[in-house]
């Protein structure tokens, strides 16, 4: 069971001054919602175990095994996470490194992350010219350099919008349908579908297919089964959800994750720009 405490109390990161501070967090010992807040530095959110999403800029992100969260300073977010969630956290001072300044999921390197974790260890109050001050430097260096994924989904803070987001993130195999929804809501079907384009962008049959998208490629991504995936996501048969992931992205899942390595890798070797996606 998921402790009373909310994550939030454990400590102020705006109160540190150096450029880079991390935290770990285990949820057993937490509340798994963590509700609306903001911080004046960046946060780069990584999922060591367990799942977590977080909401932030009228979008849900869900965060891959290999993947973090950037949300930057002053930008008000909350998250939700699995009782059994490990989380780093990384808070960054405002202009300490070339990031992103929207809201975006990064690819992270196993470099990356290990300096993440091992910056965690670390007092927030370490010395400028400390072991612990050169480790921030090359962990914010190499985050610059990561390039960006698209494991979001668009919401709004419209209420109906919302608890739909919620319950489908929750339960992703379920297909109502759109006429269902709208009893739910107490809304006429087609009201439901004017607020949906008007707040999302998309239709309710193409938001619901890149909320399976974000799913699955965070299921993927964390080795999964595309059999165990697609029974997830309520799918008859692996063929047609291999057929809907190639329509929505141009690839099989495998031709997928294959080229997402080789752009990773690049951008090690700094073939990519900073930030870039």
């Amino acid at each position: 069971m998921s402790g009373s405490r909310s994550a939030v109390s454990v400590f102020d990161p705006d109160l540190a001054d150096r450029p880079a501070v991390a935290r770990l967090l285990d949820f057993a010992e937490y509340e798994a919602e963590v509700p609306v807040h903001v911080h004046r530095r960046g946060q780069l959110i990584l999922a060591l175990h367990g799942a977590v999403t977080c909401t932030a800029d009228d979008e849900i992100w869900i965060v891959p095994p290999d993947c973090g969260v950037w949300i930057p300073g002053g930008m008000p977010h909350s998250v939700r996470t699995t009782a059994n969630a490990r989380l780093s956290y990384l808070f960054v001072e405002p202009g300490a490194a070339n990031l992103p300044e929207v809201c975006c999921t990064l690819s992270i390197s196993p470099l990356v992350r290990e300096l993440v974790n091992r910056l965690t260890g670390e007092v927030l109050d370490y010395l400028p010219d400390s072991h612990a001050a050169r480790l921030a430097r090359v962990t914010l260096d190499e985050l610059a350099g990561m390039p960006r994924e698209h494991f979001n989904l668009p919401i709004s803070n419209d209420p109906k919008i919302r608890a739909i987001a919620d319950a489908l993130t929750l339960e992703p195999s379920d297909r109502s349908t759109l006429g269902d929804w709208a009893r739910r809501v107490a809304m006429s079907e087609r009201s439901l579908a004017r607020l949906m384009l008007r707040e999302t962008g998309l239709t309710f049959g193409r938001w619901r297919q890149q909320l399976h998208l974000v799913v699955a490629l965070r299921e993927l991504a964390g080795g999964a089964a595309v059999q165990t995936v697609a029974d997830t996501l309520g799918y008859e048969s692996v063929n047609a959800f291999i057929t809907m992931f190639k329509k929505a992205l141009g690839s099989t899942p495998a031709q997928y994750f294959t080229q997402r390595r080789a752009r990773l890798s690049e951008s090690r070797t700094g073939k990519s720009k900073p930030g870039a996606g």
